[in-house]
């Protein structure tokens, strides 16, 4: 739906009517069906656990009060963010029209409709309330992210990349606050998260490493340190095998048009010292090149390395939040600073842009690269209202898209429990 990949010209191309966004396709509305109701069923458990916690540590011990009730109530609100960013209208264009209902306790009576400013204002609270739990209770503030089992088998305390940790919540407000088009409190939040996670004396979540990014045993190519919050999947090897395996049918593989010397890769990567630019190679099928996007490729512990991020699917990562910064800082400067921040996180060259605009190219192309495969290109464009996108059917070029397509309808099973 982003125009990432090259897609056959036919309908036997596996997500075709998606690139398309044929929402009247039957596949495709049963996707979003269950997905609506999958976010709903979440969002009730989430709500589940916020009522059983109640309003104080009585029933929990108090730091175990502050994180489960923290981590559910941002839980929630990014449930809510995503179906919002996913249903509801371009945020500058509609922020008025009704959207989607924000569900706060687990009962079964249809809630109206909020739209795009009143759903933001719930999340907005709930990310808040959120944050003032975790302060004093998340011991990746001080302790980091403890990326190591506990010796008393207690993990609820560890691994805190695969929990919706302090950090990550702020960086889910800062995501908030720039869909709504607010910058000043993005920036705020943006550099206070960068602030912290980035203070030379104590790196909570540092960039990666060359060592551990190039490696040739066993590269890091989801740059897991930079990584604020994950899914941890033990079925990645499986997704990556039925999405981006280089042996795939060609109507079934998502992969760049053109090869590593031409076509969209040659055209996204700049500096071919990138790092990013490392997770693309040629694969000899049966004779045939293939290009290959190895991001999510598995990567077993008995390659000679201990391995936490084998099972880490990325939502929120430490670029974005840079990204947050450069566009929403008033200062040409400051914004270019961390533009390239980012850039030469992943060794790349500076570059010095004469305008906002010119910036704003910057943002769009890190940002194609920073998120690919993480399922967030789509919302990037929908918030900026882009009409004209890099097209991913051909080697080069762009494709139009209707600002109607950023929009997905409500699907049946909703709309039917609103017909009087």
């Amino acid at each position: 739906m982003a125009q990432y990949y090259n897609a056959a010209t036919s309908s036997t191309y596996a997500f075709y009517y998606y690139q398309k966004y044929t929402y009247t396709n039957a596949s495709v509305k049963s996707t979003f069906d269950q997905i609506w109701q999958k976010s709903y069923q979440l969002i009730g458990n989430c709500n589940t656990i916020i009522e059983k916690c109640g309003s104080s540590n009585e029933v929990l011990p108090a730091q175990y009060f502050g994180i489960i009730k923290g981590e559910a109530l941002a839980l929630r609100a990014m449930l809510h963010l995503d179906l919002l960013r996913l249903f509801g209208p371009i945020y500058s264009a509609g922020s008025t029209t009704p959207a989607i209902p924000y569900m706060t306790a687990q009962d079964y009576e249809i809630q109206p409709l909020l739209s795009s400013e009143k759903v933001c204002e719930n999340i907005i609270k709930d990310l808040t309330d959120a944050l003032a739990l975790l302060a004093d209770t998340d011991p990746v503030i001080t302790e980091g992210v403890k990326n190591f089992a506990n010796t008393t088998g207690d993990n609820s305390l560890n691994y805190r990349q695969y929990r919706l940790n302090y950090y990550a919540v702020k960086a889910l407000l800062a995501r908030t606050y720039l869909w709504m088009g607010d910058k000043v409190n993005a920036l705020k939040v943006s550099e206070e998260i960068i602030n912290s996670v980035q203070n030379p004396e104590k790196q909570i979540f540092p960039f990666v490493t060359s060592a551990n990014a190039t490696s040739a045993t066993i590269p890091d190519r989801v740059f897991s340190t930079e990584v604020l919050f994950s899914l941890y999947s033990s079925n990645r090897v499986q997704m990556h095998n039925a999405l981006f395996l280089p042996t795939l049918e060609v109507n079934r593989r998502l992969t760049f048009a053109g090869t590593l010397t031409d076509g969209r890769v040659n055209e996204l990567y700049d500096d071919k010292n990138d790092y990013r630019y490392k997770i693309w190679s040629n694969y000899n099928n049966n004779g045939t090149n293939v290009l290959y996007h190895r991001k999510f490729e598995d990567m077993s512990d008995t390659q000679g390395a201990s391995n936490a991020w084998r099972y880490m699917v990325p939502l929120i990562r430490l670029g974005e939040v840079f990204l947050i910064a450069a566009e929403s800082s008033s200062d040409l400067a400051t914004s270019i600073q961390y533009l390239n921040k980012v850039r030469n996180s992943k060794s790349c060259f500076s570059v010095n842009p004469a305008s906002y605009d010119l910036m704003m190219n910057y943002v769009t192309l890190e940002f194609r690269k920073e998120m690919l495969g993480e399922g967030q290109l789509f919302f990037y464009y929908k918030r900026r209202a882009m009409q004209n996108v890099a097209n991913g059917a051909l080697s080069a070029g762009n494709v139009n898209v209707a600002l109607t397509s950023y929009v997905v309808p409500l699907p049946d099973s909703e709309i039917s429990q609103r017909i009087n």
